[in-house]
């Protein structure tokens, strides 16, 4: 498999999708909210970019779920599974692409997940306990790698559910690693921060507002776009009136670039866990990234 990773607003979708036409293959997303119908200019979907020279490029785990939905890693990793099972059954080449490190990690490290049952009994135990004791329970079994777990009681309860019971039947998780090739596209912060400044003003002029719009109308709950957080809070916040349309593109650029930076340090540490990534220059033309991938797959 190929990995093609970086933060937001790098160009990754144009990449994974001209290298695939060029080595008969498809794309798998590894972002956390391309799963969700509907919610395409906020998520930056561009399928566009998946028609390279007429050809239409494959692509997988993009408008697999209803919003609303709360999605999960292990509900992932089993879509992952599958999507490079049948990708690799009809001879093509995976190429997972996005910038969810969590997902990426989630899969190339195979993390240990189980199919887990409800347990009333614990949360009969844990309707007694704070949600600060219970975080502190389940940072005792493993580090935090997503904060929306400790945010919301029932997601945290879950989480809880899912660490006794890996812990319990430790024995009967397998775990298969998958060999990939690394790359990730790289800019200067200035720069990276000008291109999601760009990009914002493109999407909110290219009906974003709008989009979101449509979701609340079609009933999905203010409190549900609030929780996808970044381009769908911020709008939302704005057709509640709650901010003003300034306001918002100065919230949503500070928030992107915060999130662009959090991308960073999640990849940097895969680095400093033996992932190698081969960085690639984003200031590079499409034809000579492609070059330096196509040269490293022989």
């Amino acid at each position: 498999m190929i990995t093609i990773l970086g933060p937001t607003a790098t160009g990754k979708t144009q990449l994974a999708a001209h290298l695939a036409a060029q080595i008969n293959g498809a794309v798998i997303s590894a972002d956390s909210r391309q799963i969700y119908t509907g919610m395409d200019i906020g998520t930056g979907k561009d399928l566009s970019d998946y028609t390279v020279n007429e050809k239409h490029i494959p692509y997988y785990l993009i408008d697999i779920r209803n919003p609303g939905y709360a999605y999960n890693i292990f509900e992932y990793q089993q879509d992952f599974e599958q999507a490079y099972k049948s990708i690799i059954s009809q001879k093509n080449t995976p190429i997972l692409c996005g910038g969810s490190g969590l997902y990426i990690e989630s899969v190339l490290d195979a993390y240990p997940m189980l199919t887990v049952p409800v347990d009333p009994q614990f949360r009969k135990e844990a309707s007694t306990q704070s949600d600060e004791e219970l975080i502190t329970l389940l940072a005792s079994y493993t580090h935090l790698h997503n904060h929306t777990d400790t945010e919301d009681r029932e997601r945290l309860l879950r989480a809880l559910e899912i660490q006794k019971y890996q812990h319990l039947h430790a024995d009967e998780i397998v775990s298969k690693k998958i060999n990939s090739l690394i790359f990730g596209i790289s800019f200067d912060r200035d720069i990276i921060c000008e291109r999601i400044h760009h990009r914002l003003i493109v999407r909110l002029n290219s009906g974003m507002i709008e989009e979101v719009a449509k979701l609340l109308e079609q009933g999905i709950t203010p409190e549900s776009l609030l929780y996808y957080g970044l381009e769908y809070r911020y709008v939302t916040l704005f057709l509640q009136k709650s901010l003003t349309y300034n306001q918002m593109v100065e919230k949503l650029n500070i928030a992107i670039r915060q999130f662009a930076k959090r991308q960073m340090t999640w990849f940097r540490r895969m680095e400093k866990k033996g992932f190698k990534i081969n960085w690639i220059d984003g200031n590079l033309s499409l034809e000579d990234k492609l070059d330096y991938i196509l040269n490293h797959i022989g």
